[in-house]
């Protein structure tokens, strides 16, 4: 399978079968280039602005906005976990989707706009997930402390953080830097903007990925 970055929380996924694209921005509203994809289905996690741009998707697609239970999209299996984008529950910002899903025997989280510790339940759900994308941007989503509570809660093999800053980006997010501290370097593997994988890739590996654009 087939892993793409797009900027900022927006990610392109690709088997045989189907092309998914999470999160789509439309570039100019946050000052980076938008994405040049095309997809089967879109998911956004939050109805916001920088990550409900279907328009900027190529392709006739389905469009799904913060689903949550289980879905069967253009054969493609998902379900969508139930978790706020703010720590009031949803009151100031809504609600937001985890979504999970498998390609090519990889289990995957996708956590978006998250903005609030999930319920304990949701965290029991993704206990042992292979691979999962949560944002560490600390602009309406959780602080770094709580992404790193989070993280150990869940226990992933691999963890790719989403929504830092980059140049040009207009938004006030926290630097990967950030993200990386007090965590061991070696830990850490830059893998460019895509990414071509297999199961085997994870078999003997726990650590993160940095996706560069």
């Amino acid at each position: 399978m087939y892993i793409r970055w797009h900027g900022y929380s927006c990610f392109e996924f690709a088997d045989d079968r189907n092309r998914v694209v999470f999160d789509p921005h439309d570039g100019k509203s946050i000052g980076v280039f938008a994405p040049t994809a095309s997809a089967r289905i879109v998911l956004c996690t939050h109805n916001s602005f920088d990550r409900n741009a279907f328009r900027v998707i190529k392709g006739n697609h389905k469009d799904v906005v913060c689903e949550f239970g289980v879905n069967v999209v253009n054969g493609f299996e998902f379900e969508g976990l139930p978790t706020f984008g703010d720590e009031k529950g949803g009151t100031l910002r809504g609600p937001n989707a985890i979504y999970t899903f498998r390609m090519d025997g990889i289990s995957f989280a996708f956590c978006g706009c998250l903005g609030a510790m999930p319920a304990d339940w949701v965290i029991d759900r993704l206990k042992g997930v292979d691979v999962i994308f949560v944002p560490v941007g600390e602009r309406y989503t959780l602080c770094m402390e709580k992404v790193n509570e989070f993280l150990r809660r869940v226990g992933a093999k691999v963890v790719v953080p989403t929504d830092f800053r980059i140049g040009g980006i207009t938004l006030p997010l926290s630097s990967i830097d950030d993200f990386m501290e007090g965590k061991d370097p070696a830990d850490f593997i830059h893998v460019g903007n895509e990414i071509d994988l297999i199961a085997d890739d994870i078999t003997d590996f726990t650590g993160y990925w940095i996706f560069d654009r």
